[in-house]
């Protein structure tokens, strides 16, 4: 597969049954061919969309000492800011040419987990920041609800068989800056191969070159959605949970021809986890003697623990 297929939400939430069979077998075989797809239908408006990138823009060109003071030490980079290069992928020293933000879980009707997540952290100078932060979270976190509905589907699983993990999940929306390139990187690129830890990651500001994806050959693929599209990927969690049928495929987002360098990039994925009580066994209908059990048991707190020592974000 050569190009990332584009699929339409409104199919599976049209109520006619032929169009949500169609959206659910679409998904499915691009899930299982090359782990990405280009999401039309989806939750965001225009508006809250153009509301978050002037907020988010106006974040980053805050002075360095203003941004620090919301680095929070101990908690692993899980809320607020990350200055820049302090993240790496995994199996690499260097660290990402990026900064980012952390807006973290708006916990409903669990007091229990609510003192378990770190709190989000309020920008002072910007009042509308958080708010359109919040907003963007749940719209989000909602069109990816129904993505994994379809997945369920698609896996001969309970239509809602997610939903009872992913309410209250440590789900992370994650706004990242790509600062202009001042001198020639050493070794570096502005995010390096990596697959994503979680079920799966909704991207937005995927609309020109940048990203690029690996297929099966081995061959990098440039990922451009449209402007009213989300990319949207299968993360390490759910891959490890279907056995390896849907597909967590490396990516990255490489540097800019030299021309741009001078030129700032924007992205913003939305991450989204579980709960950390929810097992990532392979389900039964993923294994037969063609597909052998390929991964151990391990539930999703543990499995994010493993990987947040490895990308460097907190010491083991």
């Amino acid at each position: 597969m050569n190009k990332i297929p584009s699929v339409d939400l409104r199919e599976f939430l049209s109520g006619d049954p032929e169009k949500k069979d169609k959206f659910i077998r679409e998904l499915g075989k691009a899930y299982e061919q090359i782990g990405f797809v280009a999401l039309k239908g989806h939750f965001l408006s225009d508006t809250l969309v153009d509301n978050l990138y002037t907020e988010i823009k106006n974040f980053f060109a805050l002075p360095d000492e203003v941004k620090k003071k919301y680095e929070i030490p101990g908690i692993g980079g899980q809320r607020g800011y990350t200055s820049f290069g302090k993240e790496h992928a995994k199996g690499r020293k260097e660290g990402d040419l990026k900064e980012f933000w952390h807006f973290g879980q708006y916990v409903e009707d669990d007091p229990v987990l609510e003192a378990a997540y770190p709190p989000n952290v309020i920008v002072e100078e910007l009042p509308r920041f958080n708010e359109v932060g919040r907003e963007t979270y749940k719209m989000l976190e909602k069109t990816a609800k129904y993505v994994l509905r379809a997945l369920a589907l698609h896996l001969s699983l309970e239509e809602n068989y997610f939903d009872r993990w992913i309410r209250n999940g440590n789900s992370i929306l994650r706004p990242i800056h790509y600062p202009p390139i001042t001198e020639e990187p050493k070794n570096a690129i502005r995010a390096a191969a990596h697959g994503d830890i979680n079920l799966i990651t909704l991207l937005m500001g995927a609309h020109g070159k940048g990203l690029q994806v690996q297929n099966h050959n081995g061959d990098w693929i440039d990922a451009i959605a449209a402007p009213d599209e989300l990319m949207i990927n299968v993360g390490d969690m759910l891959s490890r949970h279907t056995n390896n049928r849907l597909k967590s495929t490396i990516h990255q987002v490489v540097n800019p021809p030299r021309e741009l360098w001078g030129t700032s990039r924007y992205s913003i994925p939305f991450f989204m986890h579980p709960i950390s009580e929810m097992p990532l066994d392979c389900l039964e209908n993923c294994i037969d003697e063609k597909h052998p059990k390929l991964y151990d048991d391990i539930t999703a707190g543990e499995f994010l623990h493993e990987r947040l020592i490895e990308l460097g974000l907190i010491k083991a």
